[in-house]
Parts: structure tokens; C-alpha cells; sequence
């Protein structure tokens, strides 16, 4: 086991969505092409799982419209 990264990850191109356990704190973040897939994926994880749409990032930052 190593040292875990300090650096702050950055993030592609494209549009995220936060998918989280129901009650959990801490989640994954699901990237998408096109804000038509980030829709669908929405739909699909929403049955299930807690989701928090991020947006659209480009360059590493958050594009806000």
C-alpha cells in the first residue's frame, strides 16, 4: 500500500453526475459526452441511488450556464 495522491484530480471534458448510496455521504461521479446520455444515465441510476448533477465541466472547471 502507498501513499494515497495529494494532487486534486482533473476533471475531462464533458458532463458529470454524482451517483451516491441512499444515506451515504460519499459517492462516485460518472462522466458523459453529451448532456442527452447525462439525462438517460439520470433516469437509469435515479431508481436506485441518490444522483447529483454537477454539470457541464471543460478545461478542468465547471461551465456555468
Amino acid at each position: 500500500m502507498g501513499r494515497p495522491a495529494t494532487k486534486p484530480l482533473d476533471l475531462k471534458d464533458g458532463f458529470y453526475i454524482e451517483i451516491r448510496n441512499r444515506g451515504s455521504r460519499t459517492g462516485i461521479k460518472i462522466r458523459r459526452d453529451n448532456q442527452k446520455q447525462m439525462e438517460f444515465a439520470i433516469k437509469e441510476y435515479e431508481k436506485a441511488k441518490d444522483v447529483i448533477v454537477l454539470g457541464e465541466y471543460k478545461n478542468g472547471k465547471s461551465v456555468n450556464k
